[in-house]
Protein backbone atom coordinates (compact mmCIF):
# COMPACT_ATOMS: atom_id res chain seq x y z
CA UNK A 1 0.00 0.00 0.00
CA UNK A 2 2.80 2.27 0.82
CA UNK A 3 4.22 1.97 -2.79
CA UNK A 4 0.67 2.84 -4.20
CA UNK A 5 0.38 6.03 -2.28
CA UNK A 6 3.87 7.34 -3.80
CA UNK A 7 2.72 6.55 -7.33
CA UNK A 8 -0.10 9.30 -6.44
CA UNK A 9 2.75 11.55 -5.33
CA UNK A 10 4.66 11.77 -9.06
CA UNK A 11 2.72 13.92 -11.40
CA UNK A 12 3.75 13.41 -15.16
CA UNK A 13 3.12 15.59 -18.09
CA UNK A 14 0.65 13.84 -19.70
CA UNK A 15 -1.44 13.32 -16.57
CA UNK A 16 -1.13 16.84 -16.45
CA UNK A 17 -1.93 16.79 -19.77
CA UNK A 18 1.00 18.66 -21.53
CA UNK A 19 3.16 17.07 -24.34
CA UNK A 20 7.20 18.09 -24.66
CA UNK A 21 8.76 18.75 -27.92
CA UNK A 22 11.86 16.89 -27.79
CA UNK A 23 13.34 19.01 -30.26
CA UNK A 24 13.63 21.59 -28.62
CA UNK A 25 11.85 21.48 -24.81
CA UNK A 26 8.67 23.49 -25.24
CA UNK A 27 5.67 21.89 -23.56
CA UNK A 28 2.06 22.04 -25.14
CA UNK A 29 -1.01 21.06 -24.72
CA UNK A 30 -1.59 17.07 -25.18
CA UNK A 31 -3.60 17.12 -28.07
CA UNK A 32 -1.07 19.67 -30.19
CA UNK A 33 0.11 17.89 -33.02
CA UNK A 34 3.20 20.20 -33.89
CA UNK A 35 5.50 22.30 -31.87
CA UNK A 36 4.57 25.87 -32.17
CA UNK A 37 8.86 26.73 -31.99
CA UNK A 38 10.24 24.38 -33.60
CA UNK A 39 7.78 23.11 -36.25
CA UNK A 40 8.48 19.24 -35.29
CA UNK A 41 5.89 16.62 -34.45
CA UNK A 42 4.52 15.91 -31.52
CA UNK A 43 4.16 12.27 -29.23
CA UNK A 44 3.33 12.01 -26.03
CA UNK A 45 4.91 8.59 -26.63
CA UNK A 46 7.54 7.15 -28.84
CA UNK A 47 5.77 3.81 -29.78
CA UNK A 48 8.39 2.84 -31.94
CA UNK A 49 11.31 3.40 -29.20
CA UNK A 50 11.77 -0.03 -28.25
CA UNK A 51 12.07 -2.09 -31.24
CA UNK A 52 14.92 0.10 -31.94
CA UNK A 53 16.29 -0.23 -28.80
CA UNK A 54 16.23 -3.55 -29.37
CA UNK A 55 17.11 -4.05 -32.94
CA UNK A 56 20.41 -2.03 -32.02
CA UNK A 57 21.44 -3.67 -28.78
CA UNK A 58 21.28 -6.92 -30.55
CA UNK A 59 23.68 -5.64 -33.37
CA UNK A 60 26.01 -4.19 -30.56
CA UNK A 61 25.99 -7.42 -28.68
CA UNK A 62 26.74 -9.74 -32.41
CA UNK A 63 30.23 -6.71 -33.10
CA UNK A 64 30.73 -7.25 -29.47
CA UNK A 65 31.53 -11.09 -30.06
CA UNK A 66 34.34 -11.15 -32.85
CA UNK A 67 35.96 -7.62 -30.73
CA UNK A 68 36.75 -9.82 -28.11
CA UNK A 69 37.69 -13.03 -30.29
CA UNK A 70 39.60 -11.20 -32.95
CA UNK A 71 43.41 -9.64 -31.56
CA UNK A 72 42.82 -5.95 -31.04
CA UNK A 73 46.66 -4.75 -31.24
CA UNK A 74 48.75 -6.34 -33.72
CA UNK A 75 52.81 -5.81 -32.85
CA UNK A 76 55.70 -6.03 -34.77
CA UNK A 77 59.08 -5.63 -33.18
CA UNK A 78 61.78 -7.16 -34.83
CA UNK A 79 60.33 -8.74 -37.11
CA UNK A 80 58.22 -10.62 -34.94
CA UNK A 81 54.11 -10.96 -34.73
CA UNK A 82 52.14 -10.71 -31.73
CA UNK A 83 48.55 -10.25 -31.57
CA UNK A 84 46.38 -9.74 -28.58
CA UNK A 85 43.00 -9.65 -27.94
CA UNK A 86 41.16 -6.88 -25.09
CA UNK A 87 41.14 -10.07 -22.48
CA UNK A 88 45.34 -11.20 -23.47
CA UNK A 89 46.26 -7.66 -23.53
CA UNK A 90 44.76 -7.10 -20.05
CA UNK A 91 47.23 -10.50 -18.54
CA UNK A 92 49.79 -9.17 -20.64
CA UNK A 93 49.67 -5.67 -19.04
CA UNK A 94 49.19 -7.31 -15.80
CA UNK A 95 52.45 -9.62 -16.40
CA UNK A 96 54.63 -6.28 -16.67
CA UNK A 97 53.14 -5.26 -13.65
CA UNK A 98 50.86 -2.08 -15.25
CA UNK A 99 48.02 -2.90 -12.84
CA UNK A 100 46.53 0.56 -12.99
CA UNK A 101 46.17 0.46 -16.99
CA UNK A 102 45.11 -3.23 -17.02
CA UNK A 103 42.55 -2.14 -14.72
CA UNK A 104 41.67 1.05 -16.65
CA UNK A 105 41.39 -1.45 -19.88
CA UNK A 106 39.65 -4.24 -18.33
CA UNK A 107 37.05 -2.03 -16.82
CA UNK A 108 36.75 -0.06 -20.73
CA UNK A 109 37.00 -2.79 -22.69
CA UNK A 110 34.63 -5.50 -20.63
CA UNK A 111 32.94 -4.20 -17.89
CA UNK A 112 31.49 -0.48 -19.27
CA UNK A 113 30.44 -2.87 -22.46
CA UNK A 114 28.76 -5.90 -20.80
CA UNK A 115 27.10 -3.36 -18.23
CA UNK A 116 25.75 -1.27 -20.73
CA UNK A 117 24.61 -4.36 -22.43
CA UNK A 118 22.69 -5.38 -19.22
CA UNK A 119 21.54 -2.01 -18.21
CA UNK A 120 19.68 -0.89 -21.68
CA UNK A 121 18.30 -4.54 -21.83
CA UNK A 122 17.10 -4.18 -18.20
CA UNK A 123 15.44 -0.73 -18.92
CA UNK A 124 13.64 -2.06 -22.00
CA UNK A 125 12.44 -5.07 -20.12
CA UNK A 126 11.29 -3.08 -16.79
CA UNK A 127 9.10 -0.11 -18.50
CA UNK A 128 6.83 -3.61 -19.81
CA UNK A 129 6.54 -4.43 -16.32
CA UNK A 130 4.94 -1.44 -15.36
CA UNK A 131 6.51 -1.56 -11.46
CA UNK A 132 5.80 2.18 -10.04
CA UNK A 133 8.52 0.96 -7.70
CA UNK A 134 11.01 0.89 -9.70
CA UNK A 135 10.11 4.35 -11.46
CA UNK A 136 13.33 6.04 -9.89
CA UNK A 137 15.97 3.24 -10.34
CA UNK A 138 15.09 3.39 -14.23
CA UNK A 139 15.50 6.68 -14.20
CA UNK A 140 18.62 6.89 -12.22
CA UNK A 141 19.89 3.93 -14.51
CA UNK A 142 19.16 5.21 -17.72
CA UNK A 143 21.13 8.91 -16.60
CA UNK A 144 24.35 6.25 -15.75
CA UNK A 145 24.02 4.97 -19.47
CA UNK A 146 24.01 7.89 -21.37
CA UNK A 147 26.85 9.31 -18.66
CA UNK A 148 29.64 6.26 -19.49
CA UNK A 149 28.71 5.74 -23.06
CA UNK A 150 31.36 8.92 -24.12
CA UNK A 151 33.87 7.04 -22.23
CA UNK A 152 33.13 3.71 -24.24
CA UNK A 153 36.09 3.92 -26.91
CA UNK A 154 38.67 4.24 -24.42
CA UNK A 155 40.05 1.46 -26.05
CA UNK A 156 39.91 2.13 -29.51
CA UNK A 157 41.41 5.71 -28.82
CA UNK A 158 44.61 4.11 -27.51
CA UNK A 159 44.99 1.62 -30.03
CA UNK A 160 44.72 4.74 -32.27
CA UNK A 161 47.19 6.48 -30.53
CA UNK A 162 49.62 3.55 -30.20
CA UNK A 163 49.53 2.85 -34.51
CA UNK A 164 50.21 6.59 -35.03
CA UNK A 165 52.68 6.72 -32.68
CA UNK A 166 54.56 3.70 -33.17
CA UNK A 167 55.95 3.06 -36.76
CA UNK A 168 59.66 2.27 -37.28
CA UNK A 169 59.26 -0.17 -40.00
CA UNK A 170 61.25 -3.24 -38.99
CA UNK A 171 62.15 -2.63 -35.49
CA UNK A 172 58.74 -2.03 -34.02
CA UNK A 173 55.20 -1.19 -35.47
CA UNK A 174 51.78 -1.22 -33.91
CA UNK A 175 48.37 -1.75 -35.81
CA UNK A 176 45.01 -2.04 -34.91
CA UNK A 177 43.06 -5.32 -35.51
CA UNK A 178 40.23 -6.75 -36.81
CA UNK A 179 38.59 -6.55 -33.07
CA UNK A 180 39.33 -2.62 -33.01
CA UNK A 181 36.69 -1.94 -35.31
CA UNK A 182 33.90 -4.47 -34.64
CA UNK A 183 34.65 -3.23 -30.85
CA UNK A 184 33.83 0.75 -32.20
CA UNK A 185 30.77 -0.79 -34.18
CA UNK A 186 29.28 -2.19 -30.90
CA UNK A 187 30.23 1.15 -29.20
CA UNK A 188 28.26 2.95 -31.90
CA UNK A 189 25.52 0.66 -31.75
CA UNK A 190 24.71 0.29 -27.80
CA UNK A 191 24.94 4.11 -28.23
CA UNK A 192 22.23 4.88 -30.75
CA UNK A 193 20.50 1.72 -28.76
CA UNK A 194 20.33 4.00 -25.56
CA UNK A 195 19.70 6.98 -27.57
CA UNK A 196 16.50 5.13 -28.98
CA UNK A 197 15.04 4.86 -25.64
CA UNK A 198 12.27 7.15 -24.62
CA UNK A 199 12.68 8.20 -21.25
CA UNK A 200 8.93 9.66 -20.75
CA UNK A 201 8.56 5.67 -20.85
CA UNK A 202 10.34 4.77 -17.83
CA UNK A 203 7.40 7.02 -15.75
CA UNK A 204 4.32 4.96 -17.63
CA UNK A 205 3.96 2.83 -13.94
CA UNK A 206 2.41 5.69 -11.87
CA UNK A 207 -0.40 6.31 -15.28
CA UNK A 208 -1.24 2.19 -15.34
CA UNK A 209 -2.71 2.69 -11.79
CA UNK A 210 -4.97 5.21 -12.17
CA UNK A 211 -6.23 3.02 -16.05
Amino acid sequence: MANAGRTHEILTARRAGLVGCTTCGKVHPLDTRVCRRCGAALQSRDETSLQRVWAWLIAGLVAYIPANVYPMLITQTFGKRQESTIVGGVIELVHHGSWGVALIVFVASVVVPIGKFIAIAWLAISVRSRSAADGHTRQHVYEIVEFIGRWSMIDVFVVAILAALVQLDFVASVNPGTAAVSFALSVAFTMLSAQNFDPRLIWDAYEADDT
